[in-house]
């Protein structure tokens, strides 16, 4: 997409939403006509429409005889949307791309490697008929999917079995969705310093108005220092973000973890008898960590749950649901704010909210995590059953049998 697509792009996103059917096509036909040679193909790509619809848009806009202010369409025109004629096309449609998508953590925008003609050849195969238009038109608007350069594909070092382990975190999950259990995506979000300090992102106030902060962000002009560690419940579409102030550890994560469970995870599942975490290889739940492998096995004999585990190989963390489901709605949410007190980093957390119904919830986690060693005996008497398929990716941990 070139540069004057991506503008006429960004002016229709922030226009639709306040126009009618025929305003948004009328508004595609000037951006052709304004665009010149090529417009129509160029309005059609950059606002998500077919080249038919800019047509007649055009068409529109050469009228002797418009139609009236109040009217979308002629009398008798238009066609129920194809999502409406077909009501279960959008979770079809959803469930194609989901084991293949794709996204940036801090942006909350999702792409696929599957072409608009290969996804609707499968709905066509699965008894559901939309044109690749239509693929294109809910990829877009329903489920928050862009187009993006094939340049964002690649992100670190690629392991040789690191889609077969996409494949295999993706059949876990169904599985455990499917059986009623428990599905969570797990991770810490950046650090952030608490105080009058900048932070990135602009929101409206009045002229003149705008919140003083400090001229240097040294940390030691901080009052703390704040470590969301989150907690994504994948099938319920619910966020819980534990926010420490000490370290990062695993016993901290798990702390997270089961502080979920008590408060959202144990209601939400009467009958649960394993919980599937997805998480990355590094860091504090790291696949390595021996404290996060024993901590999990104290969280097992509290709950008597079994854990699973599955871990994304090593530089894929952004695959990871939490990052795009939820990190980077938090991001926005508190975009331009002073974060200046672990209150207002609760509340902003907590006001989180999406347009597909997300909720968010938020704690202060004010403990101390000293570091701790974990022994040789310690880590084997951790009840740990290993996958066939890459084991030190995949395992589970089971209530202790003592």
């Amino acid at each position: 997409m070139s540069e004057t697509e991506a503008a006429i792009a960004e002016r229709y996103r922030l226009m639709a939403p306040q126009l009618n059917e025929r305003q948004r096509r009328r508004l595609a036909a000037t951006e052709a006509r304004t665009f010149g040679r090529g417009g129509i193909a160029a309005a059609s790509r950059a606002c998500g429409m077919a080249e038919n619809t800019v047509r007649k848009g055009l068409a529109e806009l050469d009228d002797p005889e418009p139609l009236e202010p109040e009217r979308v369409r002629r009398p008798g025109a238009g066609r129920k949307r194809v999502e409406q004629s077909d009501p279960e096309l959008l979770d079809v449609l959803r469930g194609l791309v989901e084991g293949d998508a794709r996204g940036d953590p801090e942006r909350p925008l999702l792409w696929t490697a599957k072409s608009l003609r290969t996804l609707a050849g499968e709905l066509s195969d699965l008894g559901h008929q939309a044109g690749k238009d239509a693929v294109a038109g809910l990829l877009k608007t329903k489920l928050g999917f862009s187009l993006q350069s094939t340049r964002k594909t690649l992100e670190g070092s690629q392991h040789p079995d690191r889609d077969a382990q996409f494949e295999h975190i993706n059949q876990a999950v169904s599985a455990a969705i499917a059986a009623g259990q428990p599905a969570i995506s797990i991770d810490t979000k950046k650090k952030e310093l608490v105080g009058e300090f900048k932070n990135a992102g602009r929101e409206w106030h009045p002229h003149g108005k705008a919140p003083r902060v400090n001229t240097y962000d040294f940390p030691t002009m901080a009052d703390g220092k704040a470590i969301p560690y989150g907690v994504y419940d994948i099938a319920k579409d619910t966020g819980f973000v534990s926010v420490g102030i000490d370290r990062d550890t695993a016993q901290f994560s798990v702390a997270a973890i089961q502080a979920w469970w008590e408060q959202l995870g144990r209601v939400a599942y009467p009958n649960a008898e394993s919980l599937q975490i997805t998480a990355d290889c590094g860091g504090s739940n790291g696949n390595r960590t021996r404290l996060w492998k024993t901590e999990l096995q104290r969280l097992a004999d509290q709950t008597g749950l079994q854990v699973g585990v599955c871990h994304f190989p090593p530089g894929t963390s952004k695959w990871n649901q939490i990052e795009h489901r939820l990190f980077s709605f938090i991001s926005k949410n508190w975009r331009g704010r002073p974060l200046a007190s672990y209150e207002v980093i609760i509340n902003l957390i907590a006001a989180t909210t999406t347009s597909t119904g997300l909720d968010v919830y938020a704690r202060l986690d004010d403990r101390e995590y000293p570091k701790v060693e974990v022994t040789d005996q310690q880590l084997a008497a951790v009840n740990l059953v290993p996958a066939e398929f890459h084991p030190e990716w995949n395992y589970t941990i089971k209530p202790s049998t003592k």
